[in-house]
């Protein structure tokens, strides 16, 4: 078997056709796993236990002739964000190093519930915060289509696993662009969903009204499927959406006729880049097979970086104030007052950017700062999301490019905090609207790096989303 090329519904098929077991596959994910994540470092580490363990559950089902789950047998890599219960949690951060979780992240027990073998655990930047996949203190991640570049970020690690074959769909998370962006990069499929839509139950916060669980896999049904698997409201967490989910891999018809799809002027305005083209051609494929395209107007666009970095970092502040050295993080030995431990632990445990983010948000929440910062970039927000309600009344969905660049070279943005924001400049919308968004492979420029097309639909439509990207993927994208 070719580990590097399986999909969701082969492996169903060879373990139903008893042509391998559930056991030889995760053993063989492993072992490639093992070999190849070296060269890009995408998984910071793996489990082998606790897959062997699932893979022998999901034999013991095919033994008896017990219906499989959708997952069944599948090996997923799982964002080092994620809990996982006796699996080491880092976040990418040094201050949790040495965290075991007591439970799992309700995303990682529906992945087991439905058959998936969970390989290892993915790279990624510390605490969710970098576009580069460069802030991890576990070392960056490479991209597996070109060493000498980023994956993206934050969820770098998962994207990039897809991509070099050491899982065949994984778990990321998603803020401001990190599952899309990743994907893009990588030239693998990345799934936002609406806010609400998975459980962030066990997902270790960032920014907790932007922050989403999302997927990733080489095709679209396949980070469909996984999506289905994990979805769909939970006690647990009150900000879960009690919607019902659909069966999405089954709504993929391959028919868009129309299909009115929406070009915001403003992501084109002086839109001339490799990557602009690569999302020209791509409409035009849109067209061919059958949508109605037409331009519409996102005007508050221009002011999402900052509402987003403003609404990000306050929310950052607060949710890593709990990283002190007195409960479960590592603690500095190098203190002799409570003051010294607390001071000296934060500065030893945090990276750089982490520290930037604690420092911006902390600074938009002082007195005197948070009406003309954190309350304006919050009304910012209500018309970022009203601008999508107004487009959407005209078209079904809007097409973009995910990134203004593909993937840059490793330490390319690292000095330049401001260079490496502005990659986020096509993805932070979606968050802030809280609508469901997607980047889905659109070819590949003179010097081969991949390049993704981004797709945006109204709240809860993933279906409809879905159903464009697969059409497009199906028509053979723009080669």
């Amino acid at each position: 078997m070719d580990i590097r090329s399986l999909t969701i519904g082969q492996i169903r098929e060879g373990l139903s056709a008893k042509k391998f077991s559930a056991v030889e596959l995760a053993s063989e994910a492993l072992r490639f796993a093992e070999a190849e994540n070296p060269k890009t470092n995408a998984l910071l580490r793996l489990a082998p236990e606790r897959a062997l363990a699932a893979a022998e559950r999901v034999d013991q089902q095919v033994a008896a002739g017990d219906p499989l789950g959708p997952l069944a047998g599948v090996p997923v890599a799982v964002k080092d964000v994620i809990v996982t219960k006796s699996l080491t949690t880092t976040c990418g951060s040094r201050m949790l190093e040495r965290y075991v979780p007591p439970y799992d992240a309700t995303a990682v027990e529906r992945l087991e519930r439905a058959g998936a073998v969970i390989i290892g655990k993915a790279n990624c930047d510390e605490f969710a915060m970098g576009s580069s996949n460069e802030n991890s203190a576990f070392g960056p991640v490479r991209n597996p289509h070109a060493p000498d570049r980023v994956p993206g970020g934050s969820s770098g690690g998962s994207a990039a696993s897809v991509a070099q074959g050491t899982s065949v769909v994984a778990l990321g998370s998603d803020t401001g662009g990190s599952v899309r962006q990743p994907a893009s990069f990588c030239g693998v499929v990345g799934v936002t969903p609406t806010y609400g839509r998975v459980s962030r139950y066990g997902l270790v916060a960032f920014a907790s009204s932007l922050d989403h669980i999302g997927t990733f896999g080489r095709t679209v049904k396949d980070a469909a499927t996984l999506l289905k698997s994990i979805a769909g409201r939970d006690p647990a967490d009150s900000t879960s959406a009690a919607a019902p989910v659909p069966d999405y891999p089954a709504l993929l018809s391959g028919d868009i006729k129309g299909i009115r799809i929406g070009l915001p002027k403003e992501y084109f305005k002086d839109a001339v880049s490799e990557t602009a083209d690569l999302i020209t051609k791509g409409v035009k494929v849109l067209e061919r097979l059958g949508a109605e395209v037409k331009e519409v107007s996102l005007p508050t666009t221009e002011y999402a970086i900052a509402c987003y970095y403003i609404i990000c970092t306050a929310e950052a502040s607060a949710n890593l104030a709990r990283y002190d050295g007195v409960r479960y993080t590592v603690r500095s030995a190098h203190s002799e007052t409570l003051s010294d431990m607390y001071r000296n632990t934060r500065g030893e445990g945090f990276g750089a950017e982490c520290k930037r983010r604690i420092m911006l948000g902390t600074y938009v929440l002082s007195a005197g700062y948070y009406d003309a910062y954190y309350l304006k970039a919050q009304k910012v927000r209500t018309l970022i999301a009203q601008d999508f309600a107004h487009a959407f009344q005209e078209v079904d969905a809007i097409v973009t490019p995910v990134s203004p660049f593909p993937a840059f070279k490793l330490g390319e943005k690292l000095d330049d905090p401001m260079q490496m924001y502005l990659s986020d400049i096509y993805t932070i919308t979606c968050d802030l609207a809280g609508i469901p968004g997607m980047s889905v492979p659109c070819g590949r420029t003179a010097a081969g790096l991949p390049v993704g097309m981004q797709i945006l639909t109204r709240h809860f439509d993933e279906a409809g989303m879905f159903r464009i990207a697969d059409a497009f993927e199906k028509a053979g994208g723009v080669g």
